[in-house]
Parts: C-alpha cells; sequence; structure tokens
C-alpha cells in the first residue's frame, strides 16, 4: 500500500460529468504530517457541504469520491427538490438554494426561454443539474477543497484499518491510504460505514420491532403507484405453465407489517426538453426485448390511458422527469443486491436499470401498441443535449433512493417524523412526506399483476432528527460521522433521505468534528448544548415550534381498501373493482 502523493492526486482530479474542472489545492489542506484532521468520503451533496464547512473551520481535508461525478443526486438530475416544509431548511443547505438563485439572476443562462425569477423568497428549489454542478465547483474551488475522484474503497476487511474502536485510515482499490482524526461517510451506500463494522439494516423492519405503523410489507395499506386494471402477469395469458413476465415476481410477497429484505426501487431522474435546438430523440437500445414491455402493454389495454412519468419543469424548457403510476421508470425488484453488492455486482443493475428506462422511453414514444395519444406527447421529448454532455446526455447517477441504513446511537422512527417523540438533541429538521416508492410486484390470489411498498403519508410538518442518528455505537466506532445512510427505520429514513436534509447533516457532522478536535473530545461524549450552540451560530434551525406543529398521531387501523387520487378504481385483494 502506499500514501496518497500529490502525482496520484492530480492523475485522479480530472474533467467531471460537467465537462468543467474542478481544481484543487493539496498544498493549502495538506496537514504537515501527511495526516488529515478530517477524512469525507463521499462527494453527494451531504460530502461537499460537509467538507467546505471543515475547510471554512480552518481544519485539514480531504475529499475522496468513489466514482467521476460528484455532487450525489442533485447534480444527476433530481433537480425539483424534495422540500417538505421550506423553514426548517437552513445552514448551508439554505445557501446552497440561495446561490442557485443568484446564479440564475445572470441572463446569458437564459438560452432556451425568456429569463424569469426561479423559486420564492431567496432560494431557488428547482433548477438544471448543470447549474448544481457549478455551484457545487464553485464552493469547492474557492475553499481549495482537495479532491480525489474515482477512488473507490476496498470493500471487505482490508478497505478500513482500525485501532481498537477508531478508524485509523482507509485503503482504495489504487493502493491509496487516507490517514484521518475523524471520518465522515457521506456515500448513499454507507460503504466506509459497513467496512467498519458498524451495524446496519436492510431491507424493512416489521412494525413491531420500533412500534411503528408504516413499516414492514404494505399489501392492505393506501398506496398510490398500483396498477389499477386487470393485467395477467403470464408470458401466454392465462397459462402459468408459459412463465412469468419480466418484471413480476414469483415469489410470496409475504404478511402484512412483516419484515423482509427489499428495498424501494431506484431509476434514474431524467433531464429532458422539448426545444427542437436542444433534443436528443429517445433511441431503442441494443439488446431491446419487446417482451420486457409486455406488461406496460397490457397496462394500457387494461384501461390505464395516463402517461407513465412525473416531468417537473426546470429553467430552459427541461424537466426533471421521475417515476410515476404503476408501470413506469422504476425497474421493480432489481436493485435487493445492491446494497451489500460489490462495485461489479451494482454495476450490472445500474445497467440493467439503465437499457430498461432507456428501452421504455422510445417504446412510449415509438411503440403501436401504445396509445396514440401517449406517443404523441412523448415524442415530443428527448434527452437534453447540453447535460450530461460526457455521459451521452444520461444522467451520471441512479438514484440509490435507499440502501444500508445505519444502527446507531439512535435510530429515527415512525414516531419522530409524526413529532410522537421528541429529542432534545436536534442537529438538524425533517419535514418531508414518508416516502417509499414501490418494493415489490407480485402475482395477488386474484391472478393478476400488482404492486407493493409505496407509502406517502405526511409529517404534518417538520421533526426533530437528533445527533445520535449520524453516530455509530460508541463500542463499534467511535470516530466516525455517517450523514446519508444514517440511523432509521425504513419508513422514517423515507422522510429523512432528502437531498436538503442531507446537506444539513453534512454541515452538522462536519461542525461536530471540528468540535470534537478542538477540545480533544470524542465525538459520543461533546457536551450538546455547546454544539447546539455552535449550529445555530452557524444557520442551522433547530427550533420546533410544538404549538403550531403538534404530534400528529397514526390512524390506530389501516384502511382495508386503497384508493387512488382523481378517478382511480377501487382495488379490493389486489385486484381491480370499478365503482
Amino acid at each position: 500500500m502506499q500514501k496518497l502523493d500529490r502525482r496520484a492526486f492530480l492523475k485522479s482530479t480530472a474533467i467531471l460529468s460537467s465537462g468543467l474542472i474542478v481544481p484543487a489545492y493539496l498544498k493549502s489542506c495538506q496537514s504537515p504530517e501527511d495526516r488529515y484532521e478530517v477524512v469525507i468520503y463521499g462527494a453527494t451533496s451531504a460530502g461537499i457541504i460537509a467538507a467546505v464547512k471543515v475547510a471554512q473551520m480552518g481544519l485539514s481535508c480531504i475529499l475522496v469520491e468513489p466514482s467521476s461525478h460528484i455532487g450525489g443526486l442533485t447534480t444527476a438530475g433530481l433537480g425539483a427538490t424534495d422540500l417538505g416544509y421550506a423553514d426548517a431548511i437552513g445552514g448551508m443547505s439554505r445557501g446552497f438554494y440561495q446561490r442557485l438563485r443568484e446564479y440564475y439572476k445572470d441572463e446569458s443562462i437564459w438560452k432556451y426561454e425568456e429569463p424569469k425569477i426561479v423559486g420564492a423568497n431567496d432560494t431557488s428549489w428547482f433548477f438544471e443539474p448543470s447549474a448544481a454542478m457549478a455551484v457545487y465547483q464553485a464552493m469547492l474551488q474557492e475553499h481549495n477543497i482537495p479532491l480525489l475522484i474515482n477512488e473507490r474503497l476496498i470493500l471487505g476487511s482490508n478497505g478500513v484499518n482500525k485501532r481498537g474502536g477508531s478508524i485509523s485510515s482507509i485503503v482504495t482499490e489504487s493502493g491509496n491510504v487516507y490517514e484521518g482524526k475523524i471520518f465522515i461517510d457521506a456515500t448513499y451506500e454507507g460503504d466506509l460505514m459497513a467496512m467498519a463494522g458498524v451495524s446496519y439494516h436492510v431491507g424493512r423492519e416489521a412494525n413491531a420491532v420500533y412500534g411503528e405503523t408504516l413499516n414492514g410489507i404494505q399489501k392492505v395499506r393506501t398506496h398510490y403507484h398500483i396498477i389499477p386494471g386487470f393485467v395477467d402477469p403470464y408470458v401466454e395469458t392465462g397459462n402459468p405453465r408459459s412463465g412469468i413476465l419480466p418484471g413480476v415476481s414469483g415469489e410470496d410477497p409475504g404478511k402484512d407489517f412483516e419484515g423482509d429484505h427489499r428495498i424501494q426501487a431506484y431509476c434514474f431522474r431524467m433531464c429532458l426538453t422539448d426545444v427542437e435546438a436542444n433534443k436528443v430523440p429517445f433511441e431503442k437500445p441494443e439488446g431491446y426485448e419487446e417482451l420486457e414491455y409486455e406488461l406496460l402493454f397490457r397496462n394500457f389495454e387494461a384501461g390505464e390511458n395516463r402517461i407513465p412519468w412525473l416531468p417537473h419543469m426546470m429553467p430552459n424548457r427541461k424537466t426533471d422527469t421521475n417515476n410515476r403510476w404503476g408501470i413506469s421508470t422504476n425497474k421493480i425488484g432489481i436493485n435487493y443486491g445492491y446494497p451489500n453488492g460489490n462495485y461489479a455486482e451494482r454495476a450490472s443493475i445500474i445497467a440493467e436499470q439503465e437499457h430498461y428506462q432507456k428501452g421504455l422511453m422510445w417504446t412510449l414514444a415509438n411503440h403501436p401498441r401504445i396509445p396514440s395519444e401517449v406517443r404523441v406527447e412523448v415524442s415530443k421529448w428527448g434527452l437534453a443535449m447540453d447535460e450530461f454532455t460526457d455521459n451521452g446526455h444520461w444522467p451520471t447517477n441512479i438514484y440509490v433512493r435507499e440502501a444500508r441504513r445505519m444502527v446507531g446511537e439512535y435510530v429515527m422512527t415512525e414516531q419522530d417524523c409524526r413529532r410522537v417523540k421528541l429529542s432534545d438533541q436536534a442537529i438538524g429538521m425533517g419535514s418531508y412526506t414518508m416516502d417509499s416508492h414501490n418494493v415489490q410486484r407480485y402475482i395477488t390470489p386474484m391472478g393478476c399483476v400488482q404492486n407493493e411498498g409505496n407509502i406517502e403519508e405526511g409529517t404534518g410538518g417538520p421533526y426533530i432528527i437528533p445527533y445520535g442518528c449520524i453516530l455509530p455505537k460508541k463500542n463499534e466506532c467511535d470516530n466516525l460521522l455517517v450523514t446519508c445512510a444514517v440511523s432509521s427505520s425504513h419508513i422514517a429514513y423515507g422522510s429523512i433521505r432528502m437531498e436538503p436534509v442531507f446537506m444539513i447533516l453534512g454541515q452538522s457532522a462536519a461542525i461536530a468534528a471540528g468540535m470534537a478536535l478542538e477540545t480533544n473530545t470524542d465525538l459520543h461524549d461533546l457536551p450538546y448544548p455547546r454544539l447546539r450552540e455552535r449550529l445555530m451560530a452557524d444557520g442551522q434551525r433547530l427550533e420546533l415550534d410544538t404549538d403550531q406543529f403538534p404530534a400528529l398521531p397514526p390512524d390506530a387501523e389501516p384502511p382495508k381498501e386503497r384508493r387512488r387520487i382523481g378517478d382511480e378504481p377501487v382495488i379490493e385483494n389486489g385486484c381491480m373493482v370499478r365503482p
């Protein structure tokens, strides 16, 4: 193994996916003993904010990113910010969106529509991927953050070196060793956390584990994004011997409210446009198989007439296009092995999702079995030519909505999100809906196809995120903070997992790290009143008005039928019952 040297650093710092160069100044942040005070693994939104905060505190740091892309989903197409209660977002997280508003004041940015005010008050919550990249790159340059890309942690016992309960260094596949005093895992996958021997969970817990109502398997609870008509699951309609169609599981879906190993589906958040001069038409991917989309065809033939997408409009006539309705951009069920998978296994899952999603878009725009009105509308759109220019205009990151979740000093649950429990150690607030995309697609007892796992339950306002949810158990690791794969149940994570919140947690983690180093105190022993004082002084919003936002207890019993918005039919026993 070798320690990082300047030549290796310069070699690994390259042109990033936006086409812009991020210069980094290793000398200005390198400590004399070639050991960093803070090592941050993962240049996600949380990682970048953490690195900038560490640098602002005058501490030595390095930001290590396993891929060639920085900014996580914020720069990979998720431009329609999952906001919740906007006033709960403060500090550097809010500062990022304020900088986006300033970015769009430049009229030269508006190439494909007239300049206009973007966002309310002092922030812009809707933005292009390239805009987010420009803001993050400026932040890194302003603070001389040393950034290394394509530096993947060794997945295994050789990836993390520990002395007792402390991480001493991490090792990447290139052989570079990064020594530090405090480490921050800012990856969506929680790789550093897991390789450090910290406890974590993958999948849904049973409701009984934490006394919740929205966790576990959810066949009988109200859902969105279900299949409204009777769709046969077999290759030959009505013939189980012909085999099950792609995209449908033949496994027993399990009992309601029990736990399982499954996780919510992933997709790519596509940046599309209908501006002809900037549009790349959808192409049929190599190896396209029509059978892959038979469920889609049958769904339309069963009466579905809506376009299965959710295009949020961004500046310059672009979109952040997300999954919507029963059969859409999420390829449900292929990602169960992603959280604990090796890099090759993850790459295979990502490739399968990309192939499916590209084929879906071509199918919606071109295939004769798609309703003509759907084809006409979808074919107006294509990939934005000026986004992701080094990746075929396709988003650089898959949307890892959920992977590993740490089991740390404090496990956030549904009760926290509902304010039934109120921690006295706030480091930030969340407020978005407890949101899980579908987890599985199964065959019902009635013999039709149905989705399961989607939950969209409002929190009724902001709630407290406690310090303990970014701290591993002290006896497992005492110098690690985890900002994305935080300690929470599946359903609580469904609300926490939003990009503004990850930035909030990145800032708070950096401040906690700085205080621990300044006072020579273990992370777990920091006096919370002093931490709170520092967080508040740095703009974090920690005050919860319980008169305005009282506790929101769950309903005593789940509803016995599912209803969709609008003219959606009633679903009973997993199949359609027309009103």
